[in-house]
């Protein structure tokens, strides 16, 4: 038997809106600052991960278009559960090339962590949408 815990409405909104504020401005820079995004992907350890899915700079614009679009449905709340899949798909790629095995890179992997664990929110807890297409 699942017990259910009272969480009020307007705390689940405002942690996604803050949640998705770092996609927003990641799929941004990677859109605007591209080539600087690639550098720091080929001064990492496990590069070769990425370099495994394709040619750098273009990962680097799809998941930036992809964070944009994700990210913007999930500020929305349209689709929330879907666009906080998408947005796990995309941070976990990123987050193994970059972040993991640096120590210099600690802090952005556990804040990464905790964007996951944010995600994952989204994902088992099922939230209304605040946007519906009518039929």
């Amino acid at each position: 038997m699942e017990k259910s815990i009272a969480v009020h409405r307007g705390s689940v909104r405002i942690l996604r809106i803050f949640l998705s504020g770092i996609f927003l401005v990641a799929g941004f820079n990677h859109l605007i600052h591209t080539k600087k995004t690639v550098a720091k992907l080929e001064q990492a350890n496990f590069k070769g991960f990425a370099h495994f899915f394709g040619d750098p700079e273009t990962l680097i614009i799809l998941s930036g278009v992809v964070m944009l679009i994700a990210g913007l449905a999930f500020i929305l709340g349209f689709y929330t559960r879907y666009a906080a899949i998408i947005l796990a798909l995309v941070l976990l790629p990123i987050t193994l090339s970059v972040q993991v095995g640096q120590i210099e890179t600690l802090g952005p992997l556990f804040k990464n962590i905790a964007i996951m664990g944010g995600l994952l929110f989204f994902i088992i807890n099922k939230t209304p949408n605040i946007l519906k297409l009518s039929k």
